[in-house]
């Protein structure tokens, strides 16, 4: 379906615009709880994008460059694709997802994958999206780990903030009026970009999710693949 060009020369890292902060509603996914100490300073380009965003509702560190591999950065790169520009792409074998761009080229972020980052495919829509969103394990994840009661639906949920496995932004997708219980959401545990983890669906760098949050409107077609 798409076919990526890599040519190194031309790459560029796309700059992370400001974004406010309000808090959203549930979402499916889930994730084990993690957030970063004495991280590896960035190199100057990479701290432009992942630097410390104190500015957000929960101010968010910088990200630890000794965690993460510089491919997983968000960059400009090739793309050949037949999609309409502002569609995205979710490559699930290849830990990319994919905002097709005008003439041939994408923005590509890193993602990493739980188990139900893999169990869903197909062509859908970002019916809408929330900033700070609060996080509501599934009944199942529930039943397996009862300690998480306390966060249930019926208990309002865990609060946004940094420990929150949605991180700071989710996108919600629905196909044919249907929640998919699919999200694309931000992560505490950027190290876990570009891996398979235990749960969760498709997870990016908070600072990756709020630059994804700001440049695809409700009703985004997305496909995963």
């Amino acid at each position: 379906m798409t076919n990526e060009t890599r040519t190194p020369s031309r790459r560029r890292f796309i700059q992370t615009g400001s974004a406010l902060a309000i808090t959203g509603l549930v979402g499916a996914c889930a994730s084990s709880k993690g957030i970063q100490t004495n991280p590896t300073p960035l190199s100057d380009a990479a701290n432009a994008m992942y630097g410390p965003l104190p500015s957000e509702q929960f101010a968010i560190p910088a990200i630890d460059a000794d965690k993460i591999e510089a491919r997983f950065y968000r960059q400009e790169v090739l793309y050949r694709t037949s999609e309409q520009p502002g569609t995205v792409v979710v490559d699930t074998s290849a830990f990319y997802l994919y905002l097709v761009q005008p003439k041939g080229r994408a923005i590509r972020y890193g993602v990493g994958l739980g188990r139900a980052g893999f169990a869903w495919s197909g062509r859908a829509v970002i019916q809408w999206k929330r900033k700070w969103p609060t996080w509501t394990p599934p009944t199942e994840m529930i039943a397996r780990q009862p300690e998480l009661e306390k966060y249930s639906y019926e208990n309002g949920g865990m609060p946004p903030g940094l420990e929150n496995p949605l991180g700071a932004r989710a996108l919600y997708i629905f196909q044919g009026g249907k929640d998919t219980l699919y999200r694309l959401h931000g992560t505490p545990e950027y190290w876990s970009i570009g891996k398979a983890v235990s749960s969760g669906c498709v997870r990016l760098f908070n600072h990756d999710i709020i630059d994804l949050y700001q440049r695809v409107p409700n009703k985004t077609p997305i496909i995963v693949v």
